[in-house]
């Protein structure tokens, strides 16, 4: 599913990881992180995608800054991603990046 983005300029965080074998309720935190991110002030939506090889990237989009760094210091979230990197994730990247420019392509009909 695509994210509804406003027109920017806006924020996107990139999410790149590598799981581990582990599952221990790894699927139940990820959805809860992206209800929890849809309840912050500044977010914008979500996309997200896992190859069978383990390999993931996600990205939110965000308003600001601020949003962002709102959102790295929720709790709850804060909990998740030392669960991440301690048990879920051989390898993990974020990335922030600011957005000036976005093209769509639909075909017609």
């Amino acid at each position: 599913m695509f994210a509804n983005t406003p027109a920017p300029p806006y924020y996107a965080v990139i999410f790149t990881s590598t799981r581990t074998a582990v599952d221990d309720g790894y699927g139940q935190a990820a959805q809860r992180m992206v209800e929890l991110a849809a309840e912050q002030p500044g977010f914008l939506g979500v996309e997200s995608a896992r190859g069978e090889d383990g390999l993931g990237i996600t990205v939110s989009y965000w308003n600001s800054e601020a949003a962002i760094l709102a959102w790295k210091q929720h709790a709850e979230h804060t909990d998740a991603r030392n669960k991440g990197r301690a048990q879920w994730y051989r390898h993990c990247i974020t990335r922030v990046a600011h957005v000036q420019r976005a093209y769509a392509f639909s075909p017609p009909g």
